[in-house]
């Protein structure tokens, strides 16, 4: 009998995302002719085993840990490895060891995208609860390839970010509560056109990046335009891509950002740099002061009248980097 899926259902989440993806698969019957893939971000360590007994207390459908070169079949929920991107290829799964998206890894773009490339308008893309912004680019790669774009109702998600940021960002197919996603699901592999819309180039390449892992600075800069700013984690060039809109950031070692990823990331760098110096200026200031201690027990006030002076003129500069740096969490709280 032939279990190869008709369409696969892909499915990311994070923060509050475990209670729903159980409420989600006991609203998929068996008997599905889909395969439903899972990435939820919680820890990278061990959430893969947890995750799929939790759901497999909530369906009759098979659950398991995703592993490299495992062969697709409808009916089976499949959940992302900790630390490993899930990426969806035409009736075969591969785990690959690639660069963090959006700073997660597992990353719910990659999965997404290599799925609207594999099976293109029947690819299904869910967006549950969760904060920040993964899964955008990825939704807008599966409506590109005309696939279905399902997002959790906002108001309704115990972390509204994920699915808002989706919903800012592009038209959905589907915006509902949580209990109706079931419904939708069945009714669009029932009644769904397929009109035989090609796979966009660029999507292409992007898939085949995340698979290979290693890539060329020329694959990046035909996807995009080559930007003033640095990779936060290896610091190569990024080149800026646009999704209808929606700026990414891609260096060539294959790490993504989006533009509310890379500002974190900015902000986070400029405060560890701030506190080095910070640092390194207390170190020199008790210095300072130490020779001017020594100096007036040795007789040489005039020298460590000098000393005392440069301590105290840092003194007040690190005051002031104090005052940077304090006013910066609070604005980010």
């Amino acid at each position: 009998m032939d279990d190869q899926p008709q369409y696969v259902i892909v499915v990311g989440a994070s923060a509050g995302g475990l209670k729903a993806l159980q409420e989600l698969v006991v609203q998929i019957q068996e008997g599905t002719e889909a395969a439903i893939f899972v990435v939820l971000h919680l820890s990278k360590r061990g959430i893969g085993e947890l995750l799929t007994y939790r759901l497999q207390q909530h369906t009759q459908l098979p659950c398991q840990v995703a592993a490299d070169g495992m062969p697709i079949r409808k009916g089976h929920v499949y959940v992302a490895p900790p630390d490993h991107h899930l990426i969806v290829k035409q009736g075969i799964i591969r785990i690959v060891n690639g660069a963090a998206e959006n700073r997660w890894r597992p990353s719910i773009d990659v999965m997404f995208r290599s799925a609207a490339v594999a099976y293109g308008e029947r690819a299904i893309g869910i967006i549950l609860t969760g904060m920040l912004d993964d899964g955008t680019a990825g939704m807008l790669a599966i409506s590109r390839c005309g696939g279905t774009c399902i997002v959790q109702d906002p108001n309704e998600a115990e972390y509204p970010d994920m699915p808002l940021s989706v919903v800012t960002n592009m038209e959905v197919d589907y915006c509902v509560p949580l209990t109706q996603i079931g419904f939708v699901l069945y009714n669009v592999m029932k009644t769904k056109e397929i009109k035989g819309i090609p796979i966009p180039p660029d999507l292409r390449k992007e898939a085949e990046i995340a698979e290979k892992v290693v890539t060329k600075i020329e694959d990046t800069t035909q996807l995009g335009t080559q930007s003033t700013y640095v990779c936060p984690d290896c610091g190569g060039v990024l080149s800026e891509l646009k999704d209808d809109g929606f700026s990414r950031y891609r260096c060539h070692t294959g790490h993504v950002f989006t533009e509310g990823d890379l500002l974190t990331l900015k902000t986070e760098e400029i405060e560890s740099t701030l506190w080095v110096a910070l640092r390194i200026m207390e170190e020199k200031r008790n210095l300072l002061a130490k020779l001017a201690e020594e100096e007036i027990r040795k007789g040489l006030n005039i020298i460590a009248i000098e000393h005392r002076r440069r301590a105290d003129e840092l003194g007040v500069h690190i005051s002031k980097i104090k005052e940077v740096i304090f006013r910066s969490a609070t604005d980010d709280e």
